[in-house]
């Protein structure tokens, strides 16, 4: 992987250990050559994540709708910065970048964002690996409840498998390098009219 997407908050959250993750995934990036894509912003988590990439000698691509240069700060420090349009050209952007995908800790544009990617890989889209950083168990209701979509039928198994989920950050690298996409169907059938 030359280049990992991550998706995170505009704030940094109330516990030191968002802020610490965030830290330690920019640093290995860097160390590992990895460069970092992301919303732009320089503030909360994502400001974190840059800043820690840069400051470990990494790359970071950063891509930001010019509706949100003021409101998410845009980082001036970045490698590269690319002001787009609209959100839909931002999202379509990361993913055309990144050979995979990470969201940390993060609210509601860190939710429709992983949701988003994780849908075109049920769809077919793309084959990356998708993963969450589940820092003290942010992410861990998420994970019940797609897991509720499998036992409720409105999801199948290998896709619940589309996403990897880890609580630390070499090992969720690891998992990363290791994915190997399950095969899914292009047409989604209601089972019980076949």
């Amino acid at each position: 992987m030359k280049r990992l997407c991550v998706f995170c908050g505009s704030r940094a959250g109330v516990r030191p250990a968002y802020r610490a993750a965030a830290e330690a995934l920019g640093a290995l990036l860097a160390e590992r050559g990895i460069e970092l894509v992301y919303g732009g912003g320089n503030v909360g988590l994502m400001g974190i994540v840059a800043d820690a990439c840069l400051a470990a000698g990494g790359r970071v691509v950063g891509v930001i709708p010019r509706a949100l240069l003021e409101w998410e700060v845009g980082h001036e420090g970045l490698t590269r910065l690319e002001v787009v349009d609209s959100m839909h050209t931002r999202k379509a952007r990361m993913a055309e970048l990144a050979d995979g995908f990470i969201a940390l800790p993060g609210g509601l544009g860190t939710f429709e964002e992983l949701f988003e990617i994780l849908t075109w890989a049920q769809l077919g889209f793309h084959s990356k690996p998708v993963a969450l950083l589940n820092v003290e168990g942010y992410y861990q209701p998420l994970v019940q409840m797609m897991e509720r979509g499998v036992s409720e039928g409105f999801m199948k198994t290998e896709n619940r498998g589309l996403l990897l989920v880890e609580d630390d950050v070499p090992a969720l690298l690891r998992a990363m390098g290791a994915y190997h996409p399950p095969t899914v169907g292009k047409r989604i059938r209601d089972e019980k009219h076949l």
